[in-house]
């Protein structure tokens, strides 16, 4: 069985569909051979060649360009050749089935990123970071994205992992030499370098975190009683007539989800049927269902008509369906209707979150998506984000756990030995965001998640 390096693979890199121009893209060795058999010629290395692509019968597929990459100077490390036809969908397919007569493998999802990253043309990171550019969905995450791909997020990781080896080394070699009377112990120089880890760790996450909020966003379930204008509110957010509103209660009786930007922040809305005791059985279904998306949900909006007098006990609104033992979400109240109360939309944190506002007309809506943002700590301004995913953050808080336990041992235990054991940790944990130390299974699991021809 030949292996990924092996492997001459081939895909179309470009949509199905039609267009002006399709690519298929081959990575391999066999690709010089493929130049003389469909081309008829042998190209020179980054040279546009304009050609006829031939079948077996030497008649023309297609005319187009033709460009040979030789390794190890391409994407994947390897020979490269690209075809440029036309963008039809026969043709590619015609095309794309010749080249396989000749020899060469349909290419797996992934399989030119994982290529690259074997033959240390991009690091994991970097690797995974070209998916992200593909899927972004918004200005600021395509930024990141590019900013991954360029290499900023793993310079930083490196940056961590060589303070890291230096301390290392300074604490081991104490160790390992203790005639040299060096009580590094009680050298400041060590308090020091620590210090200085934990403050370059502590920004790493948090820059770690705004990449992953802008790949993954946010999923904000809208709950509440029958009425309380929870569709109102999707329709304000999305700023169109998403959802039906009417005076009718229990309107709503199936999950409606839209997803916005909010300053680059993606915002998955969930839109669900009211809360409350029915007979109703299609509308018992459709409470079965928002209970579900309130439990997957990253934060509740409660949704309460601010019209009626009675106080809001955040207790008997939730707990009447769910166990008082449930992990719920974070919440946050939002008193609705406040123009039928002649009242100025403001945001209240005496007990918890509670935003006034008015769906109907939009009053405080503003307010409501400043709020969203603060509770992730999203900062669309902070320069130098990076994309990132959550195996990143998994990798991180593990390394930062590491490297507290550390210190822990450093200070109040005098334990060089654990102290070196906890750096090593770190280390290692770092080590698999770019990809120098990780198992087989995750590689697989990170380049499937890929779409076919990258």
């Amino acid at each position: 069985m030949t292996t990924t390096q092996q492997r001459t693979i081939a895909a179309i890199a470009t949509p199905p569909g039609k267009g002006g121009v399709s690519i298929i893209r081959v990575s391999g060795p066999k690709c010089q051979k493929l130049c003389q058999i469909i081309l008829g010629k042998e190209l020179k290395p980054r040279q546009a060649y304009y050609l006829p692509f031939l079948d077996q019968q030497q008649s023309a597929i297609d005319q187009g360009l033709a460009i040979y990459f030789a390794a190890p100077n391409s994407f994947t490390g390897e020979d490269v050749l690209e075809f440029q036809g036309h963008g039809g969908p026969i043709i590619m397919d015609l095309l794309l089935q010749r080249i396989v007569e000749c020899g060469v493998e349909l290419a797996k999802p992934g399989e030119f990123s994982e290529k690259a990253f074997l033959n240390d043309k991009l690091d994991l990171a970097q690797a995974e970071a070209i998916a992200d550019l593909i899927e972004s969905g918004s200005r600021q995450a395509a930024k990141s994205a590019l900013r991954s791909l360029s290499g900023d997020f793993s310079k930083e990781v490196h940056l961590l992992v060589d303070m890291l080896v230096y301390l290392r080394t300074y604490v081991e070699a104490a160790i390992d030499f203790p005639d040299e009377e060096i009580d590094f112990l009680q050298d400041q120089k060590v308090v020091d370098k620590m210090e200085q880890i934990c403050v370059f760790q502590k920004d790493l996450i948090l820059k770690a975190q705004q990449g992953n909020l802008l790949r993954e966003g946010m999923t904000v379930v809208i709950a509440g009683k029958p009425n309380a204008g929870k569709s109102s509110l999707l329709n304000a957010l999305v700023e169109k007539e998403s959802a039906i509103v009417t005076h009718v209660e229990g309107t709503t009786r199936d999950i409606l989800t839209e997803q916005i930007n909010i300053d680059g922040l993606p915002l998955h809305i969930v839109d669900t049927a009211g809360l409350r005791e029915t007979d109703d059985l299609v509308e018992k279904i459709g409470i079965e269902r928002a209970i579900k998306e309130i439990e997957k949900a990253d934060r509740i909006l409660l949704m309460v008509d601010a019209s009626h007098s009675e106080k809001v006990d955040l207790g008997t609104e939730i707990h009447r369906f769910f166990p008082k033992q449930a992990n719920l979400p974070p919440i946050s109240l939002i008193k609705n209707k406040i123009d039928l109360l002649n009242q100025a939309p403001k945001v209240s944190h005496q007990d918890i979150p509670t935003i006034y506002l008015s769906a109907s007309n939009g009053d405080g809506i503003d307010l409501l998506k400043n709020h969203l943002k603060q509770v992730v700590g999203y900062n669309a301004a902070e320069s130098g984000v990076f994309m990132a995913r959550r195996r990143h953050l998994t990798a991180l808080n593990n390394a930062q756990n590491h490297i507290n336990q550390g210190f822990d041992q450093l200070i109040h235990f005098s334990a060089g030995e654990l102290l070196a054991e906890e750096l090593k940790l770190a280390q290692l944990q770092l080590n698999e965001i770019t990809g120098e130390f990780t198992s087989d299974d995750l590689l697989g699991n990170i380049f499937s998640s890929f779409c076919i021809g990258k």
